[in-house]
């Protein structure tokens, strides 16, 4: 579970932290559209993924690198052979599961991380939808929503800033989570330069190849232009995503991989409400 970011009122005293389509169990929010907690203004161009590239799909692979200082840990995949999948845990953080390595190998999967961030209660702070079931609130004003992650239910997956275009009955997993730290390539501004912790992060080239993962402690602010400089896999970054951190971060990438498997647990992890599992679809 991770402390709140210091950018947030004290009033508001939260802790932070892809299966087949399937009808959605809860009606959907369809909030009228937002402005941007970056700009200001309406939500701007390049929500939408950009077109789709010919590149060939290429297997899962651990991805290590140093960038500005920052030690990226993590596996690339093509969103056209694997997909991520929500899992949440609807009576609250470890009811289920209690790690990442736990949820991994329950769900078959290639590799786990804990996702978004929740309250005291264990509730998530944001939408999120699992294999359709939607679970928690739109959250329309902390920057730790600020961003979405979503899978339709044609496959299509993105990373976008929020506004009420990002939501739509066809999601099939969605994850509202933030800061957005790279928007259509460029470092986000604002982004806070005082906390030191470590990251869990999704990247995006915008089209199908996708890297997620952790980071060594760094800001926010380091993290976003480490980002816009560099990148832990061999393309260029479109979009990156921030999810929960500090001490809720927890990796596991299984023996699925090359190189696996590798369990990144702090002595200190605390129980999260939700992971992103990776999938072979």
């Amino acid at each position: 579970m991770h402390h709140l970011h210091k950018s947030l009122p004290l009033a508001v005293l939260v802790f932070c932290s892809c299966q087949p389509a399937a009808p959605l169990a809860k009606r959907l929010p369809n909030p009228a559209p937002l402005p941007s907690p970056m700009t200001g203004g309406e939500p701007v161009a390049g929500d939408e993924p950009a077109p789709l590239l010919s590149h060939p799909a290429s297997a899962p692979a651990i991805s290590r690198k140093t960038i500005g200082g920052i030690e990226f840990e993590g596996v690339a995949f093509d969103s056209r052979t694997h997909r991520l999948a929500v899992v949440d845990q609807p009576a609250g953080p470890a009811s289920v599961f209690a790690t990442a390595s736990d949820v991994a190998r329950r769900h078959g999967a290639l590799l786990a991380i804990n996702a978004g961030f929740f309250t005291p209660e264990g509730k998530p702070l944001g939408l999120l939808v699992s294999n359709g079931n939607a679970a928690g609130s739109w959250n329309s004003a902390s920057s730790l929503g600020n961003g979405i992650f979503k899978e339709s239910s044609d496959g299509t997956c993105s990373i976008s800033r929020r506004s009420s275009r990002a939501i739509s009955s066809d999601a099939t997993q969605l994850l509202q989570a933030g800061p957005l730290l790279l928007e259509n390539g460029d470092r986000i501004s604002g982004l806070d330069g005082s906390k030191t912790a470590l990251r869990s992060i999704i990247l995006t080239d915008g089209n199908q190849r996708w890297w997620i993962g952790k980071t060594s402690p760094c800001t926010l602010s380091a993290l976003g232009s480490a980002l816009a400089s560099a990148c832990p896999a061999p393309w260029k970054i479109r979009n990156a995503l921030n999810l929960d951190g500090g001490r809720s971060t927890d990796l596991f990438i299984s023996s699925g991989i090359p190189g696996g498997p590798i369990d990144r647990r702090g002595f200190l992890n605390r129980p999260v409400r939700n992971f992103l599992v990776l999938k072979a679809r």
